[in-house]
């Protein structure tokens, strides 16, 4: 078992930037691609960004690109999303998740991930 707990959820005007943080316990983090989902009100969960075990592949949903970054401290369990340029529409509760799935390609769907984390909101007001 994975424990994920998120945090750095928050208010925050358009334009404003949060860091999310997503410190997990349990079996060894450096063995898990992690990734970031996020769920707005009456929307279904989407992809938002993920990241390989060692941190050097990043990938990101067309609606984020160039405006979050995801990054991992194996050292610390833990995985950020650095959330820049923050719009409205980013409005949702963020998921962070842990996938043992080694095979290519990166998992950028929610059913390849073994392990959630309980969301972290966030709303950006404009």
């Amino acid at each position: 078992q994975v424990q994920l707990v998120e945090s750095g959820g928050g208010l925050v005007q358009a334009g404003g930037s949060l860091r999310l943080s997503c410190a997990a316990s349990g079996r060894t983090f450096s063995n898990y691609r992690m990734g970031w989902f996020r769920q707005a009100p009456g929307k279904e969960r989407e992809f938002v960004a993920a990241i390989s075990r060692g941190g050097g592949s990043t990938y990101y949903s067309d609606s984020v690109k160039g405006r979050f970054t995801i990054s991992r401290d194996n050292a610390k369990n833990t995985v950020y999303l650095q959330m820049n340029s923050l719009k409205p529409a980013d409005t949702a509760v963020y998921y962070c998740a842990a996938s043992s799935s080694v095979a290519a390609p990166m998992p950028l769907t929610g059913s390849r991930y073994d392990f959630w984390g309980q969301g972290t909101h966030v709303t950006v007001s404009s």
